[in-house]
């Protein structure tokens, strides 16, 4: 029987260019709920973000893995957060204002509106500007100059959430996130949405498979007791992650031929309706019927583990 319920947000419970999850959405959430399951987002997207994502309504977003699995929460407590290093985010820096492409930005995880551009060609960055432009003016010169209350081992200053705003044109997104993988080593770049022009960054080793299993571990579950709903890159982890990945219609190629289970789209509210039948199924005690009837399909690849040698590069 499922136990807890995860899902990515974005092009997943969440149609791209709608604001926030609808009434039905959160209707479906609470049926999970009342039925005695846990309900997690597992997205890019930050804590701070959440309340006006589920207009407030705390208990959608009490449990979940936000920026990417880098901070867990179990029934409102944050039992894990994992931060960057300065140093690496300057490096990404210093790549980006060579080579161009997109700035860096840095997020307060858990302050709306606290954001910033990092560059030191803030000139270039103005003449052109990414999507966000408008909706973040801040533009700093150094990663450091943007105040945080997080620090790594060495005592340096590190961040929980940072992402690429990208100007470049869509079609060179791959080739920017390859170059970044490429200079930038120390850290890891994903893919967030096929529709967006941002690339993610999080730290080696760490991921929203993680974090998913971070929230396994705290409530206690086996591998059965969860199932998991994506779409996009930085979803493969958490499909790699458990037993009973799903993918949606709309899923990249890479997450639905790695998927267990595959449902409806999420602009046909598709997890709406998943959500519905794992509460029917909870109070029957019974498994779902979408993992016994609607979306049986391959799987290709095996759970994937975090190795011990992987290990973040700062754990708060």
């Amino acid at each position: 029987m499922i136990k807890l319920a995860l899902t990515d947000l974005d092009d997943t419970l969440i149609p791209f260019g709608q604001p926030r999850a609808s009434e039905a959405s959160r209707a479906a959430i609470h049926a999970v709920l009342d039925a005695g399951v846990h309900f997690g987002p597992v997205t890019g997207r930050l804590p701070a973000d959440m309340s006006w994502m589920f207009d407030n309504d705390e208990a959608c977003y009490a449990t979940g893995a936000f920026a990417n699995g880098q901070v867990v929460r179990v029934d409102g407590e944050v039992v894990r957060e994992v931060a960057i290093p300065a140093s690496a985010l300057t490096h990404a820096q210093q790549v980006l204002d060579e080579f161009g492409g997109g700035a860096v930005c840095l997020y307060d995880p858990w302050q709306l509106g606290k954001i910033a551009y990092i560059t030191a060609e803030a000139a270039r960055l103005r003449k052109n500007p990414p999507p966000t432009w408008g909706d973040i003016t801040q533009v700093l010169p150094a990663v450091t100059d943007f105040d945080t209350d997080y620090a790594a081992e060495n005592g340096e200053p590190a961040y929980v959430k940072a992402n690429i705003q990208t100007t470049c044109a869509d079609d060179e997104r791959p080739a920017l996130m390859e170059l970044l993988r490429r200079e930038v080593p120390e850290l890891a770049f994903v893919s967030p949405s096929a529709k967006a022009a941002v690339i993610d960054i999080v730290p080696l080793g760490w991921d929203k498979g993680c974090g998913v299993r971070v929230l396994a571990r705290a409530l206690g579950l086996a591998a059965d007791e969860l199932v998991a709903f994506g779409d996009s890159e930085n979803d493969l982890a958490m499909i790699d992650a458990v037993q009973n990945s799903v993918a949606v219609a709309n899923a990249s190629e890479a997450v639905a031929s790695r998927a267990r289970w595959h449902i409806g789209a999420c602009d046909d509210a598709a997890v709406d309706a998943a959500l519905l039948d794992i509460a029917s199924a909870a109070a029957e005690r019974r498994l779902p019927r979408f993992m016994t009837e609607w979306g049986r399909g391959p799987r290709t690849k095996g759970l994937s583990l975090c190795p011990p040698s992987a290990r973040p590069p700062q754990n708060v």
